[in-house]
């Protein structure tokens, strides 16, 4: 299955971010970065189904949270960064 992580520059704004789609009808996870995408090897991101990327953008951007960075992909193709 593939999805969207949306990584994140700490632990806080990922908890906000989740809980910033949560409320606007987005199903959002708190998940750990895999190692491949983590620059620092201890980050935090948000995965969201494939079919919520255009709305959760459209979310965050309204309500200025930033993120780090957009990834595609699952753990047994690996992850690529998306470009906006």
């Amino acid at each position: 299955m593939v999805y969207y992580l949306i990584m994140c520059r700490s632990l806080t704004y990922a908890q906000r971010i989740v809980q910033t789609l949560e409320r606007s009808g987005i199903n959002a996870w708190l998940v750990r970065s895999p190692a491949s995408i983590s620059p620092s090897g201890c980050s935090h991101s948000v995965k969201i189904a494939q079919r919520n990327l255009s709305n959760a953008l459209t979310v965050l951007n309204r309500v200025k949270l930033p993120y780090l960075g957009i990834y595609v992909g699952s753990p047994e193709e690996g992850y690529q960064e998306v470009e906006l």
